[in-house]
């Protein structure tokens, strides 16, 4: 993984990302320390964004019950985010169908 300033990026854009691989994923770092991801996307569009979305799920709801288990709650299984995360998708799509 590369790293690259937010600066550079900004004001020089495609240059600053020449001396990155193809595929490889850069970190945008700011003042402030490392910022964004800019992950390279591979074959389906749809299907890399759909996969990303749900790790991004998966990471927070695994925070969520991580904080809740500090407080005396039981924590959740991979499988019970999993379904969690299809509930919702399809009461999503339910809603967008009516």
């Amino acid at each position: 993984m590369r790293q690259v300033s937010l600066r550079e990026f900004r004001t020089r854009g495609t240059k600053a990302l020449e001396s990155v691989p193809k595929g490889e994923t850069v970190l945008l770092a700011g003042q402030q320390g490392p910022a964004y991801f800019l992950v390279p996307v591979f074959g389906d569009v749809t299907l890399e964004d759909r996969e990303l979305r749900r790790a991004m799920a998966k990471a927070s709801l695994r925070e969520g019950w991580r904080l809740a288990g500090e407080s005396g709650a039981s924590p959740i299984s991979e499988e019970e985010i999993d379904r969690e995360i299809d509930e919702v998708r399809v009461s999503r799509l339910r809603r967008k169908a009516r």
